[in-house]
């Protein structure tokens, strides 16, 4: 685990939480109130946590099977399960937040000889009856490794403990996160972002990324290992690039931009937008669902920008780091999560501390914070 953490970053502090509660000794809680709402993160050393929204406290604790990493999460539609790619990358479980029972497990790697790995690129379609995962597998053999093409798996989310994929498509390389829109195709993202039919496998690009052509920009450089569900109900990756005065293309005198691309997940319109001057790193980011000219993003820093303007417009200095950001459906509350295993909850309006909420056992990595309503 000190290698886990010291790769990524993070302060070996949360060793030492998560050592000194193991996930046995945490109580499930009670069962999710309808219409309320929620959120779900995972942490070291292999748990869930239901936070409760609406009085910003920790609501319930479930303990995982076998072991974290990386902890990202999607919820099911109809708020009642959160499916989670765990195990060092290699399976998917689905778990009740009602019971803390796992019904579904998809091993990632299901041929002899496999190991397979998923990296953050999963998602649920709108009615909850299917999984998609693309797959990164590798045949081991005695003397050598044998790197196999992607794959993108289908499952039926009834299939219980022992899921197989009940159809397969060839995938591009380099995904990692994915979203579904209302009609039922796949948005997933890679090199660009790709417009899948779940049904035929059939896939064509819905945004441009490394292949954009914009006259006098730079390739857009893209960090994306967070599937943020939004309330916006849109699927929203940051970019940074350079903007050039003049076909000299001098980096001297360029201008260096934040952006994002978006996929409005009810109605598959897509775009590609400025928001702001390149002053700072921001590993994920969220339009506001009260005010669609509102972006936020967070790292070292929480940043509040106004897209028509392409101006920061607000600030919050942060305790530490925070890599995975939410925003709950009223578009007033930010939630800040990874790295530690504290919660941070900020004004959206004024951009002030709200308080935050301590989580059981160590620290969430880089595990998805994800709001929903039960």
């Amino acid at each position: 685990m000190i290698n886990k953490i010291l790769t990524l970053g993070i302060p070996a502090v949360g060793l030492a939480l998560g050592a000194a509660l193991s996930g046995g000794a945490l109580a499930d809680g009670p069962a999710l109130e309808k219409d309320h709402e929620y959120l779900v993160v995972a942490n070291y050393p292999n748990n869930m946590h239901v936070i409760d929204v609406e009085a910003d406290t920790l609501y319930k604790s479930c303990e995982l099977p076998d072991s974290f990493g990386p902890g990202a999460i999607q919820m099911a539609p109809d708020g009642k399960t959160a499916y989670i790619l765990n195990n060092h990358y290699e399976d998917i479980y689905g778990v009740d937040l009602d019971t803390c029972e796992v019904t579904f497990h998809a091993p990632m790697g299901w041929k002899s000889g496999e190991r397979t790995k998923s990296i953050f690129s999963f998602a649920i379609s709108p009615d909850g009856d299917e999984l998609y995962a693309v797959q990164n597998p590798t045949l081991l053999f005695r003397d050598h490794y044998r790197v196999q093409p992607p794959r993108l798996a289908v499952y039926d989310t009834s299939s219980g403990k022992n899921a197989k994929p009940v159809r397969t498509f060839p995938a591009p390389r380099q995904v990692t996160v994915m979203m579904t829109g209302d009609d039922g195709t796949l948005y997933m993202a890679g090199p660009d972002i790709y417009k899948v039919d779940v049904t035929t496998g059939e896939r064509e690009v819905a945004i441009a990324s490394r292949n954009w052509e914009r006259p006098l920009y730079a390739p857009p450089d893209v960090l994306n290992v967070w599937p943020i569900q939004s309330p916006s109900n849109d699927f929203t990756i940051l970019y940074t690039t350079a903007r050039f005065q003049d076909e000299t293309y001098d980096l001297n005198t360029a201008d260096w931009l934040y952006g994002f691309m978006n996929v409005d997940l009810e109605t598959g319109e897509t775009s590609t937008r400025d928001f702001g001057e390149l002053v700072e790193i921001y590993f994920s980011g969220i339009l506001s669902p009260k005010d669609d000219n509102i972006v936020f993003g967070v790292l070292n820093r929480l940043a509040k920008y106004d897209i028509e303007k392409q101006e920061l417009i607000g600030v919050a200095e942060l305790d530490h780091s925070y890599y995975c950001i939410a925003i709950n459906h009223a578009g007033n509350k930010i939630y800040l999560g990874g790295t530690f295993n504290d919660v941070a909850i900020y004004d959206a309006d004024s951009m002030e501390k709200l308080g935050s909420v301590q989580l059981p056992g160590g620290d969430m990595a880089i595990s998805t914070s994800q709001i929903f309503i039960r």
